[in-house]
C-alpha cells in the first residue's frame, strides 16, 4: 500500500485550479462572460489587421499549466464570426497539459471584401478546457461490424443530396 498522496486539481470551491502567468500585465486574464460559460475569453495582446482572406498569428499574453489529464480547445467567437468573418484556422485550436509558452490563435478573416481591425484587449477567441482521455490503441486484424461500416463523408444524405428526396426524413 503506497503512503503518497494524490493532489486534487480541484479547489475548495470544486471548480478546476488551472495555473495562469500573465505575459502582460495589460491585458485582462481569460474569464467567462456570464455564468455557466463554457468558454472563458481570450484577448488580443497587439493591434491587429487581417485583410480579407489573410491569416494571422495573434498573441494573447497568457500562459497556463494545465493539470495531466486535460486540455485547453480554443474556439472562435460567434459574434466575430456572424457579424465580420473572422474564425480560427485550425479549430478548435489544441493546448496541451504540458505546453507552457504563450497562446496565441491563428486568426482566419472569411470576408471576401472587408478587413478587420482588431484592438489590444479586444475578445478574438474562447478556450474550453475539458478532460481527456488516453486510449491504449489496440492492434487487430479486423474490425467488428457496425451499422455505418465504412460509409464516409456525406453517407446520411441531407442538403443537396442527390439521395436525398429518396430517403424518409431528408426531403428538401
Amino acid at each position: 500500500m503506497s503512503n503518497a498522496k494524490t493532489s486534487s486539481p480541484f479547489g475548495p470551491d470544486g471548480r478546476l485550479e488551472v495555473q495562469l502567468k500573465m505575459l502582460d500585465p495589460g491585458i485582462e486574464p481569460p474569464s467567462y462572460a456570464h455564468p455557466g460559460d463554457a468558454g472563458a475569453d481570450l484577448r488580443t495582446r497587439i493591434d491587429v489587421d487581417i485583410a480579407p482572406g489573410e491569416r494571422v498569428l495573434v498573441p494573447t499574453g497568457v500562459s497556463l499549466a494545465l493539470p495531466d489529464g486535460y486540455v485547453a480547445l480554443i474556439h472562435p467567437r460567434s459574434g466575430l464570426a456572424t457579424r465580420h468573418g473572422l474564425t480560427i484556422v485550425n479549430a478548435p485550436g489544441t493546448v496541451d497539459a504540458g505546453y507552457r509558452g504563450e497562446l496565441a490563435v491563428t486568426l482566419l478573416n472569411t470576408d471576401r471584401s472587408q478587413g478587420i481591425r482588431l484592438v489590444r484587449g479586444d475578445r478574438i477567441a474562447q478556450m474550453v478546457i475539458q478532460r481527456v482521455e488516453h486510449a491504449r490503441f489496440v492492434p487487430v486484424a479486423e474490425l467488428p461490424d457496425s451499422v455505418r461500416g465504412s460509409a464516409g463523408f456525406g453517407s446520411t444524405g441531407g442538403f443537396g443530396s442527390p439521395d436525398a428526396a429518396a430517403v424518409p426524413g431528408q426531403g428538401r
